[in-house]
C-alpha cells in the first residue's frame, strides 16, 4: 500500500477579502478625495455648503457619488463595441418579437375567424 500524499488547496482570497483587509489597515482618518488629472496640486475641491452640506444631503447621496469616483469608465472603442452590441441584440430581439407576433395573429385569426 502506498502513501499518497494529501492534497492541500489553497484558499483564494476574494475581492471583498481583500477590500475588507485594506480598509481594516488603512489608517484611521478622514481620506482626501482625488482630484482629476490635470488639477492644480494642493487645490481645494468643491465641497458645496461645507458643514451644513453633511447634514443637508442624505449619506447614501454622498457615498452614490463617492462611488462614482471609484468606477473605472470604459475607453472609446469598449464603448463602442458595446453599444453596436446592445444594437444587434436589440434589433435581433424585435426580429424575433415581430415573426411570433406575425405568426400568432395568423394562428388566432385562422381559428377565431373561422
Amino acid at each position: 500500500m502506498t502513501d499518497k500524499p494529501k492534497r492541500v488547496i489553497k484558499k483564494v482570497e476574494t475581492v471583498r477579502e481583500r477590500a475588507q483587509k485594506a480598509s481594516s489597515d488603512a489608517p484611521k482618518r478622514q481620506r482626501r478625495i482625488r482630484v482629476k488629472a490635470g488639477a492644480i496640486r494642493g487645490a481645494t475641491v468643491f465641497k458645496p455648503f461645507g458643514r451644513i452640506g453633511r447634514i443637508i444631503v442624505p449619506g447614501f447621496v454622498r457615498n452614490t457619488f463617492k462611488e462614482l469616483g471609484m468606477v473605472t469608465w470604459p475607453d472609446r472603442k469598449e464603448t463602442w463595441k458595446l453599444t453596436s452590441a446592445v444594437f444587434v441584440f436589440a434589433i435581433a430581439f424585435g426580429i424575433v418579437i415581430a415573426v411570433v407576433d406575425y405568426g400568432l395573429d395568423k394562428l388566432f385569426r385562422s381559428i377565431i375567424l373561422k
